[in-house]
């Protein structure tokens, strides 16, 4: 584990006068165009990453699936492309990178066999401040590598803080948790320069304001910038708000059955389709792809929460998802032609809290991805999407006597 773990903290001491000399940031800049996956002479694997100066970091793998992890604090991917680091006949299928939480920044990389970092060094240039951090992957068996995987503990690299939330208001005030969607190092789906997550950030910021423009409603995002969230920070966010209701935005990307149009989720243990069912496993991926260690996570308490989301979640988590259906048809849409939808998307697992997963449109279909980049269109739909969450707490507020007897 130790050879695992490299902490250039001496990197940043000797190198402060340099850096104020040549007024450069804390932010470290990946040089794409020398940067890359490479297959080495002997058949190992290097990773290596030109960087406009030397910055901190770790290099870890985890198991199930097989992934190597390499933390920065901090790294600016703007402008690199996975697909122009990857090397075809490498060990290495994928990569993702983006913040993964404030102040630090993650690469993931997908292993399609059992890799070992075994060479890890970080090379400064005296003279210009820039640096090369290379990372050497050797073959290792399946039982080498799974007993050596695990995201290390070090005080250097402490676990994320939590978001500050605010809590309940004494006034009783309904509160609305909006989860926009993938964030920082996963980005969701892509279209060309377009991404899931930036788009579903701005969408959720939008519905926000016009909630608030309502007067009698306070709002909760599990995100307010490009970062990584867990999918059970996100419904953490939610409980610790007091949240009346939970609404996840997502925009993904389906090639079966041409998926386009709006479409609502509900929570269920079965999917209603296969197209559904292929959606729900790829969400339910978020915390692998963004190299979270799932290790000793517990199904069980995930088929607990289940039951008890079914026996009074379900029938007002339907009903918000039939409002919202029916605001959004309103606003112009447009809509699936099965608008209503369920599978066990793990983001909605919540217990005690109504919830829905509202794909908003497709990035795979032209139309939809047009709607939206659109203002005016977005500003539609939010708006009808605003008059259904209203609509919808006035009709539960009205049925909770009933339920209660």
């Amino acid at each position: 584990m130790i050879r695992q773990m490299l902490l250039l903290l001496a990197t940043i001491w000797a190198s402060g006068t340099m850096v104020v000399a040549q007024e450069l940031s804390a932010v470290a800049r990946v040089d794409p165009a020398q940067s890359g996956v490479e297959q080495g002479w002997f058949g190992d694997t290097e990773i290596v990453l030109h960087l406009s100066q030397g910055v901190p970091f770790r290099v870890f793998t985890l198991d199930s699936p097989r992934r190597l992890v390499m933390d920065f604090r901090e790294v600016d991917w703007s402008g690199v492309r996975a697909e122009d680091l990857i090397d075809a006949e490498a060990a290495v299928t994928d990569v993702r990178f983006g913040n993964f939480r404030p102040g630090w920044s993650r690469l993931v990389a997908d292993l399609s066999e059992p890799l070992l970092a075994e060479e890890i060094g970080m090379s400064v240039d005296e003279g210009s401040g820039r640096a090369v951090l290379r990372v050497g992957l050797t073959p290792a068996s399946a039982d080498v590598f799974a007993a050596r995987a695990g995201a290390p503990e070090n005080a250097l690299w402490p676990e994320p803080v939590p978001q500050e939330v605010v809590a309940p208001l004494v006034d009783d005030r309904f509160v609305v948790a909006i989860d926009p969607g993938h964030g920082g190092v996963d980005p969701g789906a892509e279209r060309g320069e377009v991404n899931e997550k930036e788009l579903m950030l701005q969408i959720a910021l939008e519905l926000r304001e016009a909630l608030l423009r309502a007067g009698d409603v306070d709002v909760v995002l599990t995100r307010e910038k490009d970062v990584f969230v867990s999918l059970e920070g996100r419904v953490a966010i939610a409980h610790r708000a007091g949240a009346d209701l939970f609404l996840s935005l997502h925009a993904d990307a389906l090639s079966q059955g041409g998926a386009h149009g709006a479409t609502v989720y509900t929570l269920s243990q079965e999917a209603s389709d296969k197209a559904t069912a292929h959606l729900a496993a790829r969400h339910n991926r978020a915390d692998i792809i963004a190299g979270t260690d799932l290790t000793g996570s517990d199904d069980e308490v995930a088929s607990v929460m289940l039951d008890l989301a079914r026996q009074e979640t379900e029938p007002r988590s339907k009903a918000l998802a039939l409002a919202l259906i029916k605001g959004m048809t309103e606003a112009g849409g447009p809509m699936n032609r099965r608008p209503l939808r369920n599978a066990g998307f793990s983001v909605l697992k919540s217990a005690d809290i109504p919830s829905v997963l509202v794909e908003v449109g497709f990035l795979s279909s032209e139309r939809d991805l047009l709607n939206l980049r659109d203002p005016v269109w977005r500003s539609g739909i939010v708006g009808g999407m605003a008059r259904s969450i209203l609509a919808w707490r006035d009709a539960d507020a009205a049925k909770r006597p009933l339920v209660r007897q």
